[in-house]
Protein backbone atom coordinates (compact mmCIF):
# COMPACT_ATOMS: atom_id res chain seq x y z
CA UNK A 1 0.00 0.00 0.00
CA UNK A 2 0.98 3.38 -0.79
CA UNK A 3 0.11 6.36 1.46
CA UNK A 4 1.06 10.46 0.31
CA UNK A 5 0.41 12.75 3.49
CA UNK A 6 0.32 16.26 2.62
CA UNK A 7 3.38 16.71 0.17
CA UNK A 8 4.42 19.83 -0.29
CA UNK A 9 7.43 21.04 -3.18
CA UNK A 10 8.54 24.14 -4.06
CA UNK A 11 11.15 25.51 -7.20
CA UNK A 12 11.57 29.01 -6.29
CA UNK A 13 8.43 31.07 -7.10
CA UNK A 14 6.89 28.09 -8.54
CA UNK A 15 5.03 25.54 -6.37
CA UNK A 16 4.78 22.49 -8.18
CA UNK A 17 2.94 19.98 -5.61
CA UNK A 18 0.60 21.49 -2.87
CA UNK A 19 -0.36 19.69 0.21
CA UNK A 20 -1.43 16.43 -1.78
CA UNK A 21 -2.22 13.23 -0.15
CA UNK A 22 -3.88 10.55 -1.18
CA UNK A 23 -3.58 6.41 -0.70
CA UNK A 24 -3.19 3.66 -3.07
CA UNK A 25 -4.39 0.45 -1.61
CA UNK A 26 -2.77 -3.09 -2.77
CA UNK A 27 -4.95 -4.57 -5.80
CA UNK A 28 -6.17 -2.11 -6.84
CA UNK A 29 -5.38 0.54 -9.37
CA UNK A 30 -4.75 3.93 -8.75
CA UNK A 31 -4.96 6.71 -11.29
CA UNK A 32 -2.93 9.95 -10.70
CA UNK A 33 -4.88 12.15 -13.64
CA UNK A 34 -4.42 15.89 -14.59
CA UNK A 35 -3.14 18.20 -17.34
CA UNK A 36 0.31 18.74 -18.11
CA UNK A 37 1.86 20.40 -15.40
CA UNK A 38 -0.62 19.47 -12.77
CA UNK A 39 2.13 17.93 -10.18
CA UNK A 40 1.53 14.41 -11.26
CA UNK A 41 5.16 13.35 -12.38
CA UNK A 42 6.68 15.68 -9.07
CA UNK A 43 4.20 14.15 -6.97
CA UNK A 44 5.37 10.60 -7.88
CA UNK A 45 9.22 11.52 -7.94
CA UNK A 46 8.84 12.66 -4.26
CA UNK A 47 7.50 9.33 -3.75
CA UNK A 48 10.41 7.32 -4.98
CA UNK A 49 12.66 9.37 -3.61
CA UNK A 50 14.38 11.29 -6.91
CA UNK A 51 13.22 14.48 -4.93
CA UNK A 52 12.56 15.49 -1.17
CA UNK A 53 9.61 16.97 -0.21
CA UNK A 54 9.68 20.37 1.76
CA UNK A 55 6.64 19.14 3.64
CA UNK A 56 4.45 16.13 4.13
CA UNK A 57 5.32 12.36 3.97
CA UNK A 58 5.62 9.30 1.68
CA UNK A 59 5.58 5.67 3.48
CA UNK A 60 5.26 2.53 1.05
CA UNK A 61 3.96 -0.59 3.17
CA UNK A 62 4.30 1.91 6.22
CA UNK A 63 7.88 2.65 5.71
CA UNK A 64 8.67 6.47 5.28
CA UNK A 65 10.55 7.02 1.90
CA UNK A 66 12.65 10.15 3.42
CA UNK A 67 13.78 7.96 7.12
CA UNK A 68 13.56 4.28 5.91
CA UNK A 69 14.63 5.10 2.06
CA UNK A 70 16.70 1.54 1.56
CA UNK A 71 13.43 -0.52 3.52
CA UNK A 72 10.65 0.99 1.74
CA UNK A 73 12.49 1.41 -1.93
CA UNK A 74 12.98 -2.51 -1.57
CA UNK A 75 9.08 -3.28 -1.67
CA UNK A 76 8.76 -0.46 -4.66
CA UNK A 77 9.08 -0.87 -8.27
CA UNK A 78 9.30 2.25 -10.71
CA UNK A 79 9.07 2.99 -14.43
CA UNK A 80 9.78 6.94 -14.44
CA UNK A 81 8.50 9.19 -17.23
CA UNK A 82 10.35 8.64 -20.16
CA UNK A 83 13.02 5.57 -18.84
CA UNK A 84 15.90 5.20 -20.49
CA UNK A 85 17.95 2.26 -21.13
CA UNK A 86 21.86 1.31 -21.21
CA UNK A 87 22.12 1.33 -24.80
CA UNK A 88 25.20 -0.98 -24.52
CA UNK A 89 23.69 -3.09 -22.74
CA UNK A 90 21.72 -6.36 -23.92
CA UNK A 91 18.52 -6.03 -22.42
CA UNK A 92 19.27 -8.86 -20.39
CA UNK A 93 22.32 -7.25 -18.76
CA UNK A 94 19.95 -4.00 -18.43
CA UNK A 95 17.92 -6.18 -15.93
CA UNK A 96 20.77 -8.40 -14.71
CA UNK A 97 22.10 -5.22 -13.34
CA UNK A 98 18.73 -3.38 -11.42
CA UNK A 99 18.35 -6.53 -9.83
CA UNK A 100 22.11 -6.82 -8.58
CA UNK A 101 21.40 -3.41 -7.18
CA UNK A 102 18.77 -4.69 -5.40
CA UNK A 103 20.43 -7.94 -4.13
CA UNK A 104 19.93 -10.33 -6.38
CA UNK A 105 22.54 -12.84 -7.73
CA UNK A 106 23.18 -16.32 -9.60
CA UNK A 107 20.78 -18.40 -10.76
CA UNK A 108 17.58 -16.86 -8.82
CA UNK A 109 18.29 -13.51 -10.74
CA UNK A 110 18.68 -14.98 -14.14
CA UNK A 111 15.45 -17.32 -13.58
CA UNK A 112 13.47 -14.37 -12.36
CA UNK A 113 15.35 -12.59 -15.87
CA UNK A 114 13.49 -15.38 -17.46
CA UNK A 115 10.22 -15.46 -16.09
CA UNK A 116 9.79 -11.87 -17.24
CA UNK A 117 11.18 -12.18 -20.91
CA UNK A 118 8.25 -14.59 -20.80
CA UNK A 119 5.54 -12.50 -19.13
CA UNK A 120 6.68 -9.10 -21.24
CA UNK A 121 7.66 -11.17 -24.59
CA UNK A 122 11.06 -10.37 -24.48
CA UNK A 123 12.23 -13.63 -25.84
CA UNK A 124 13.40 -12.14 -29.12
CA UNK A 125 15.32 -9.28 -28.34
CA UNK A 126 16.72 -10.45 -24.38
CA UNK A 127 20.24 -11.26 -25.72
CA UNK A 128 20.13 -8.16 -28.42
CA UNK A 129 21.59 -4.63 -27.50
CA UNK A 130 18.93 -1.83 -26.72
CA UNK A 131 20.90 0.43 -28.91
CA UNK A 132 18.26 1.12 -32.02
CA UNK A 133 15.23 -0.67 -29.85
CA UNK A 134 11.56 0.80 -30.76
CA UNK A 135 10.21 3.19 -27.62
CA UNK A 136 7.45 0.12 -26.85
CA UNK A 137 11.19 -2.35 -26.93
CA UNK A 138 12.60 0.11 -24.20
CA UNK A 139 9.80 0.56 -22.26
CA UNK A 140 9.44 -3.51 -22.22
CA UNK A 141 13.15 -3.37 -20.47
CA UNK A 142 12.13 -0.41 -18.65
CA UNK A 143 9.36 -2.44 -16.90
CA UNK A 144 11.36 -5.64 -16.62
CA UNK A 145 13.56 -3.87 -14.33
CA UNK A 146 11.23 -2.44 -11.97
CA UNK A 147 9.82 -5.66 -11.57
CA UNK A 148 13.25 -7.76 -11.78
CA UNK A 149 12.78 -7.22 -7.27
CA UNK A 150 8.93 -8.61 -7.44
CA UNK A 151 7.95 -5.55 -5.97
CA UNK A 152 4.59 -4.81 -3.89
CA UNK A 153 4.36 -1.59 -5.02
CA UNK A 154 4.71 -0.62 -8.62
CA UNK A 155 4.98 3.13 -9.85
CA UNK A 156 4.05 4.10 -13.56
CA UNK A 157 4.63 7.68 -15.08
CA UNK A 158 2.45 7.85 -17.93
CA UNK A 159 3.74 4.48 -19.04
CA UNK A 160 2.33 4.53 -22.49
CA UNK A 161 3.83 7.61 -23.68
CA UNK A 162 5.20 6.74 -27.69
CA UNK A 163 3.30 3.55 -27.23
CA UNK A 164 1.36 2.28 -30.72
CA UNK A 165 -1.86 0.96 -29.67
CA UNK A 166 -0.75 -3.27 -29.83
CA UNK A 167 1.75 -2.01 -26.65
CA UNK A 168 -0.78 -0.08 -25.37
CA UNK A 169 -2.95 -3.12 -25.04
CA UNK A 170 -0.65 -5.65 -23.61
CA UNK A 171 0.60 -3.09 -20.76
CA UNK A 172 -2.81 -2.60 -19.97
CA UNK A 173 -3.30 -6.30 -19.96
CA UNK A 174 0.03 -6.78 -17.67
CA UNK A 175 -1.36 -3.61 -15.10
CA UNK A 176 -4.61 -5.81 -15.10
CA UNK A 177 -2.65 -8.92 -14.21
CA UNK A 178 -0.50 -7.29 -11.40
CA UNK A 179 -3.67 -6.13 -9.65
CA UNK A 180 -5.42 -9.22 -9.93
CA UNK A 181 -2.35 -10.19 -8.07
CA UNK A 182 -2.58 -8.42 -5.20
CA UNK A 183 0.06 -5.51 -6.38
CA UNK A 184 -0.72 -2.08 -5.37
CA UNK A 185 -0.63 0.15 -9.23
CA UNK A 186 -0.35 3.86 -8.86
CA UNK A 187 0.51 5.39 -12.27
CA UNK A 188 -0.06 9.43 -13.84
CA UNK A 189 -1.91 9.83 -16.81
CA UNK A 190 -3.24 12.85 -18.99
CA UNK A 191 -5.05 10.10 -21.31
CA UNK A 192 -8.71 10.04 -20.09
CA UNK A 193 -9.09 6.56 -22.23
CA UNK A 194 -6.19 4.97 -20.36
CA UNK A 195 -7.66 5.91 -16.72
CA UNK A 196 -11.27 5.19 -17.28
CA UNK A 197 -10.23 1.47 -18.96
CA UNK A 198 -7.91 0.56 -16.44
CA UNK A 199 -8.81 2.46 -12.70
CA UNK A 200 -10.49 1.31 -9.44
CA UNK A 201 -9.99 4.95 -7.96
CA UNK A 202 -8.84 7.72 -9.80
CA UNK A 203 -7.28 10.99 -7.92
CA UNK A 204 -7.72 14.89 -10.10
CA UNK A 205 -4.46 17.06 -9.51
CA UNK A 206 -4.75 20.60 -10.89
CA UNK A 207 -2.02 23.25 -10.04
CA UNK A 208 -0.28 20.93 -7.86
CA UNK A 209 -3.09 19.92 -5.36
CA UNK A 210 -5.95 17.30 -5.65
CA UNK A 211 -9.18 18.82 -6.60
CA UNK A 212 -11.15 15.53 -6.79
CA UNK A 213 -10.89 11.50 -5.73
CA UNK A 214 -13.09 8.73 -6.00
CA UNK A 215 -13.72 5.47 -8.22
CA UNK A 216 -14.85 6.21 -11.88
CA UNK A 217 -17.74 5.82 -11.38
CA UNK A 218 -18.42 8.04 -8.24
CA UNK A 219 -16.99 10.69 -10.60
CA UNK A 220 -19.27 10.37 -13.40
CA UNK A 221 -22.17 10.38 -11.51
CA UNK A 222 -21.35 13.48 -9.96
CA UNK A 223 -21.96 15.47 -13.65
CA UNK A 224 -25.11 15.47 -16.16
CA UNK A 225 -24.67 12.48 -18.81
CA UNK A 226 -22.28 10.60 -16.40
CA UNK A 227 -19.09 10.98 -18.58
CA UNK A 228 -15.47 10.69 -17.23
CA UNK A 229 -13.94 13.44 -19.34
CA UNK A 230 -16.55 15.95 -18.15
CA UNK A 231 -16.30 15.16 -14.70
CA UNK A 232 -12.56 15.72 -15.32
CA UNK A 233 -13.04 19.12 -16.50
CA UNK A 234 -15.90 20.03 -13.64
CA UNK A 235 -12.82 19.34 -11.04
CA UNK A 236 -10.33 21.18 -13.04
CA UNK A 237 -13.12 24.13 -13.74
CA UNK A 238 -13.86 23.80 -9.27
CA UNK A 239 -10.43 23.47 -8.09
CA UNK A 240 -9.78 27.25 -9.95
CA UNK A 241 -12.77 29.21 -8.91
Amino acid sequence: MIVIDSLAKRFGAVEAVREVSLEAADARVTGLLGPNGAGKSTTLRLLYGALRPDRGRALVDGLDVATQPRAALARLGVLPHNAGVYPLLTARENIRYFGALHGMAGRALERRIDELGELLELGAILERRTKGFSQGERLKVALARALVHNPQNVVLDEPTNGLDVLATRNLRELIRRLRDAGHCLLFSSHVMQEVSALCDEIVIVAHGRVVARGTPEALRAQVPGGSLEDAFVAALDAGTA
